[in-house]
C-alpha cells in the first residue's frame, strides 16, 4: 500500500507540472484583425529579466535618454532633437564620450535616422536617411568609411545580422505614393561597401501602405504614420520580417532561411480601410502586437502560445506598489534585449516620495533628483 500511494503522489505533481510548464505551439499563428479579444493581465517580471540603469549627469552629459543600441558593455543614446548629439555609456551607466559629426562634410551626417552598433568591430553605423548614407564611426567618433545608398531607397530600419551584413527595411514605399514602388522592402547591404548582397523575397499580390494621406479644406495635405510601425523585429535567433502588402509575418533567420510565423486575416488585399498588424515585442509564450486600421486607431493584442488565443492586455512593472503599466512600444533593439522604456527621473522621484516603489527601482529613486538623466529600464529574455 505505502509503494502505491508513493506512485499515486509522484504521479500527480508530475501531472501538476505538465500543467504549469506546456509548451508553446510551433503551428502557424493566425490573428484576426477585426475580432475584439477578452483582456488578461500580466506582471512583467514573470515572463522577462528587467535591468534598470540610471543615466549619470554631467554637466556636459545631459540626455533625454533615447536608447539608439545596447551591446554587452555600451548604451547608445541619443536626444529626440536632430541636435546630432550621441552619447556613450556603460551598461553600468557611467557617461563615457560624446560624439557629434553633424554637419555638411562628407565625413558627416545631416540627420540621425538609425544607429546600429557593431562592437565586435567597435563601430557605429549612423544612417542619415536623407542623405542616402551611412556613415561608420568607431567608438571614439573617428570617421572610417562612408556608405552611399541608393538613392531610391531610405532606410530608416537597419540591424546587426552577422559579420559582413546589415539587414535594412527601404521604407520608400511607405513615405510616397504606393503605385511609385512596387519592389521588395527586405534586404541584406554589406558593411564595407553597402552595396545589396540579398534581396528578401516576400509573396504579395498588391502593394499596400500603411501610410495615411488626406488633405484640408486649405488644400494642405497631410501625413500620417503609425509610430508602431516596426517591419524589422529582433526575436532570438531571428528577425520577424512585416511586409505590410502581405497577409504573412516571416522569421528570416542567421542562416538565411525564411519560414512562416504569423498570418492575418482578413486578407490586406480584401479590406477597405485596410488594417494592419505590427509586431512590438515577441517572447517564446507571448506574442505582443498592434492592430492598425486606418481611420479607426490601434488595437493592442497578444498572442498566447499556451493557450493558442489572442487578449487584449496590460502588463505591469512588480517593482511598483500599485499597477504601473508597462509600453512594449519603443523600437525594438536586439535579438537579447527585444525592448526597453526610459523612466523619467522627475516621475521617479515623485513615485518614491509617494512610497510606490520597490527593490532595485527605489534603492536607485532614492539618490535621484528630479533634472537628473533617465533610467533606461532594458526588458530583456530570461535566462535558462
Amino acid at each position: 500500500m505505502k509503494k502505491i500511494n508513493s506512485l499515486l503522489i509522484a504521479t500527480l505533481f508530475a501531472l501538476a507540472g505538465c500543467g504549469d510548464s506546456k509548451p508553446p505551439t510551433e503551428d502557424l499563428i493566425t490573428v484576426d484583425v477585426t475580432a475584439n479579444y477578452p483582456k488578461k493581465e500580466l506582471v512583467l517580471q514573470d515572463f522577462m529579466d528587467v535591468e534598470y540603469i540610471p543615466l549619470e549627469t554631467t554637466d556636459e552629459f545631459v540626455c533625454q535618454g533615447i536608447v539608439r543600441a545596447v551591446s554587452n558593455n555600451l548604451l547608445i543614446i541619443t536626444n529626440k532633437k536632430n541636435d546630432g548629439d550621441i552619447f556613450i555609456y556603460d551598461r553600468n551607466g557611467k557617461a563615457l564620450r560624446i560624439i557629434n559629426r553633424r554637419g555638411q562634410g562628407g565625413e558627416e551626417y545631416n540627420s540621425i535616422s538609425s544607429i546600429t552598433l557593431d562592437e565586435n568591430r567597435n563601430e557605429l553605423f549612423v544612417c542619415d536617411s536623407y542623405s542616402h548614407t551611412i556613415l561608420i564611426y568607431d567608438l571614439e567618433g573617428n570617421f572610417k568609411r562612408r556608405l552611399a545608398t541608393d538613392k531610391n531607397k531610405i532606410f530608416y530600419n537597419v540591424y546587426d545580422f552577422d559579420q559582413e551584413h546589415l539587414i535594412v527595411h527601404d521604407s520608400f514605399n511607405e513615405n510616397t505614393t504606393a503605385d511609385l514602388y512596387t519592389g521588395q522592402s527586405f534586404m541584406l547591404i554589406s558593411k564595407q561597401e553597402g552595396y545589396i548582397t540579398k534581396e528578401i523575397q516576400i509573396p504579395f499580390k498588391e502593394k499596400k501602405s500603411v501610410v495615411t494621406r488626406f488633405t484640408d479644406e486649405s488644400g494642405m495635405t497631410y501625413v500620417f504614420q503609425p509610430n508602431t510601425f516596426y517591419p524589422i523585429v529582433p526575436y532570438l535567433d531571428d528577425y520577424v520580417l512585416l511586409e505590410a502588402s502581405a497577409d504573412t509575418l516571416y522569421k528570416y533567420s542567421s542562416l538565411s532561411t525564411m519560414k512562416p510565423f504569423i498570418v492575418r486575416t482578413p486578407s490586406i488585399q480584401s479590406m477597405n480601410p485596410e488594417g494592419f498588424l505590427f509586431p512590438l515585442m515577441l517572447t517564446e509564450r507571448y506574442c505582443f502586437l498592434a492592430i492598425f486600421i486606418k481611420g479607426s486607431g490601434y488595437q493592442d493584442v497578444m498572442y498566447d502560445k499556451y493557450e493558442n488565443t489572442c487578449f487584449q492586455y496590460q502588463v505591469y512593472n512588480k517593482d511598483y506598489t500599485k499597477n504601473e503599466e508597462v509600453s512594449f512600444k519603443s523600437k525594438p533593439l536586439n535579438r537579447e534585449i527585444p525592448s526597453c522604456q526610459s523612466l523619467d527621473a522627475s516621475k521617479l522621484v515623485n513615485d518614491y516620495q509617494k512610497g510606490w516603489l520597490k527593490g532595485r527601482l527605489k534603492e536607485i529613486a532614492s539618490t535621484m533628483k528630479e533634472d537628473d538623466n533617465p533610467v533606461i529600464m532594458l526588458i530583456k529574455y530570461k535566462q535558462k
